[in-house]
């Protein structure tokens, strides 16, 4: 076996078992902990003994390679997605440093038996792709937790409306709602009142909250939040009519997809349906005339 493939196959393997120990490797017992903390509640007398979780030499290689671009940009994709447990920073700062590498050491292999042009190209391509793979990744997973919190907002603001005609407070209204219910509003809102607890203004708490998440619903309600605070305005109405609108909304979407319905049903219809319906009703005809005119 040549050298440059034994070579390649060596830093594949390497590549793929450091990419599986980064997907299912468990957090340090801090890192748990803090994100405990950040769901549940504050927890009394932490064991002083497990020191703060030091990140790898690897990814402390991958950060020092990284710009300060790159890792706020993750940072920021990774706060939109809910910064799952298993994807921290660090881990995806290695990724994109190992996938390159991986399709690298997999396109060295697929060049080793005939290269060209064409090969060294489509490998250039694909390793710059799997460099982005993991902000791909993170953007989907965030894209699909902003949607789910946009569903979830109108039933969470007529449980907090009920709540506040019921004589409780806003953030008490808040705080029944997010026991209540178990989504990514959930543990925004509870993110939004512990910040609160901690020493924040409500202004800064929800300008915090339209920061982390962008679902043009819940931003605008939260801005209609702070205005009410800021002029007095009562929060029972401003919730009414937010959970209103919210409901009209959700229904006008829903409308909105039903009627894009049939022109996405189009170009199969026409690339698939319709090709074959004419070969069936058609290809017989064209059979007799072919055997009538060929005598």
């Amino acid at each position: 076996m040549p050298p440059v493939v034994l070579l390649a196959l060596l830093t594949v393997a390497l590549s793929a078992a450091t990419l599986v120990w980064l997907a299912t490797a468990p957090q340090a017992a801090v890192r748990r902990e803090v994100l405990d903390n950040a769901r549940h509640g504050l927890v009394a007398d932490p064991d002083p003994a497990a020191g703060p979780g030091r990140p790898g030499t690897l990814a402390r290689l991958a950060r020092l390679l990284a710009t300060s671009g790159t890792v706020a940009r993750l940072d920021r994709l990774a706060a939109g997605a809910g910064r799952p447990p298993t994807w921290t920073v660090e881990r995806l700062l290695v990724a994109k440093l190992l996938l390159p590498v991986a399709v690298a050491g997999v396109g060295v292999l697929f060049l080793a038996g005939s290269p060209s042009a064409g090969r060294i190209l489509l490998v250039a391509v694909v390793v710059v792709v799997g460099h982005f793979v993991p902000d791909l990744l993170l953007q989907s997973r965030g894209q699909e937790r902003q949607q789910r919190i946009g569903l979830e907002l109108p039933d969470t603001l007529d449980q907090m409306t009920i709540a506040v005609e019921a004589g409780l407070g806003f953030e008490a209204a808040m705080l029944r709602a997010a026991q209540n219910g178990t989504g990514p509003l959930t543990q925004e809102l509870v993110r939004t009142l512990q910040d609160m607890q901690l020493g924040q203004s409500r202004r800064e708490a929800y300008q915090a909250l339209c920061d982390r998440t962008s679902a043009p619903d819940l931003r605008r309600f939260v801005r209609a939040v702070i205005q009410a605070d800021l002029y007095g305005i009562g929060i029972a109405d401003v919730l009414r009519t937010q959970a209103g609108e919210m409901r009209l909304k959700r229904r006008q979407r829903a409308e909105e997809k039903a009627m894009k319905i049939p022109v996405k049903v189009i170009f199969p219809l026409m690339l698939c349906i319709l090709p074959a319906l004419f070969i069936v009703l058609l290809g017989p005809i064209v059979i007799q005339v072919t055997q009538v005119f060929g005598h």
